[in-house]
Order: C-alpha cells, then structure tokens, then sequence
C-alpha cells in the first residue's frame, strides 16, 4: 500500500491519543476507522478487516459506509465478480488519508512525550481536559468505568460505575457493545437528555422506588430554574456529580422542588446512550 514496510495497521491500534479527522461538524475517523481502513487494503477483504481490528463483519461494513457518507466520496468501494468472487479495495483517497493520519499521528505522539515530560500530572490533565471538550445535545454527560456486562439474546446491558460510586445502567445491541469496545474496566461516558429524566420524591429516602425504571440517583436538589412553563432542575449527587432534568412548574411545585429538598432521578436503561474515546 506505501513503501514503509512497517505493519502501521498494528501500529494505530496502541495508541490512545485522541486524533481524529473531522467532515463538517462529524468525525470522519479516529485511529480505529482509520486502522480498520488499512486493514482492508492490507487484505483486501472486509471480512478479514473485521476479524484484524476485532469488529463484526456488519460492524465493519456499518464504519465504512459512514466515512464514506461523510466523505462525500468513496473511501472504499465493492469489487464483484472476477476469479476471487469479488472483494474490497481503497480509493486513492483513502490511501492519502491514511497516510495523513499516520504522519499526524506521529507528530501527536512526540508532543505528548514532550509534554508528559515537562508537565507535571500532565496525563491525568490531558485526559480530563478531553473528557471537558466533548459536546453533545445531552444535559447530562457523566464519566465512569465499566463494571459489569450482562449479555442477552439481543441486548447487553451494560453497568457504568461513576467516581461518586453510583451505577448507570444502560441497554445497547451487542453489535454496540462490540464496536465499541466495551468490557469490564473500560472508561466510557453516558449521555442522558434531560427530558428523558423523572424525578420522584419520596419519604423513607433510603429504599429504591418499586419502578421498572433501572436508573434511580437520589440526590439533592441545588437548582432550579423557572422558564414560562417548565423548570429545569438540578440534583447533586454524593460524590459531586449533577443530573439535572426538565419538569413542568406545575410538577416542581407539587414535588415541593426547592433548594435543598432530596429527589430521586428516574430514566429507563434504553434512555442512556453510552460512548468511548477513539
């Protein structure tokens, strides 16, 4: 594919910086996209691509139809026929694009040796400093560690453990979990719109409401912000962390919702949208 005679396919796959190539507003690709890419050039075959960057064969074919929709031209395109029965290839801009990134790369991982030398905590800075900068339509981001799997016939639920020691649980597909790369130990994030959020309010104030809702964060409330009809209104859980959620001002009022009073927050497992950083 290039005259270097290095395996850079590997190569991408060890790094965790966090460079990405951006179409608009969306991100083309992350080292793993771009690993996946180089992996079919290397094979030639989308199949052994997937199984080389250990993704599904649709979970392959899903990654490469979004890069090349938000390229605005093909990256990779299908062969048919011929005495192999066909296969996949990379465009030539495919090929630069892989050779961009892994110059970018490169040079990303010499500033980040020189700056972890001359910076003090630099890599708990540097990656908290990136976990800051995402920005979604989600009222509620929250940062933790995978710390269980439950797999089932279609779905995964998948358990999110925050620093403050609540759980979030969420549902994915499987296919979601794999691509993902999610296990046991791993660092994800989950989005919540406020919207998608129930807030109850009840007298014991210690045992889970009987809901068939899986997510329930007591917390206190620290504000709440009146609008022409609805309020949006902030829990601060143990810990530190903060879900906040939108209600009418006619429920505030009949919850009793004002600093200082306790609440419990309530969003179904299907509600919460898990990511990770490439």
């Amino acid at each position: 594919m290039t005259s270097d005679s290095t395996d850079h396919s590997r190569e991408s796959l060890e790094l965790s910086g966090s460079v990405w190539f951006q179409s608009g507003e969306h991100t083309l690709g992350g080292a793993s996209r771009i690993a996946l890419l180089a992996a079919i050039g290397d094979t030639g075959s989308i199949t052994s691509a997937a199984k080389a960057v250990g993704i599904s064969y649709k979970g392959a074919w899903d990654a490469v139809d979004t890069m090349n929709n938000l390229a605005g031209e093909p990256l990779v395109v299908r062969l048919t026929g011929g005495k192999g029965g066909g296969g996949t290839t990379l465009t030539p801009r495919a090929l630069k694009l892989i050779d961009t990134f892994r110059a970018i790369e490169r040079e990303h991982r010499r500033f980040l040796e020189r700056a972890s030398a001359a910076i003090d905590g630099f890599e708990t800075d540097w990656d908290l400093i990136g976990r800051i900068g995402v920005k979604t339509s989600a009222r509620n981001q929250f940062y933790g560690t995978v710390s269980a799997i439950t797999r089932g016939t279609v779905n995964d639920e998948v358990t999110l453990t925050l620093p403050g020691g609540h759980a979030i649980v969420s549902v994915l597909t499987h296919e979601s979990t794999e691509a993902l790369g999610l296990a046991e130990g791993v660092a994800a994030f989950a989005l919540i719109k406020a919207s998608w959020i129930v807030l109850f309010v009840d007298d014991d104030n210690v045992a889970p409401l009987r809901l068939s809702a899986r997510n329930q964060l007591r917390g206190t409330v620290q504000s709440v912000k009146r609008g022409a009809v609805n309020a949006e209104v902030s829990l601060g859980l143990e810990g530190g962390a903060v879900v906040t959620a939108v209600v009418t001002n006619a429920s505030a009022d009949t919850l009793g919702l004002v600093e200082g009073a306790s609440a419990v927050a309530v969003f179904k497992a299907s509600s919460v949208i898990l990511g990770v950083k490439d």
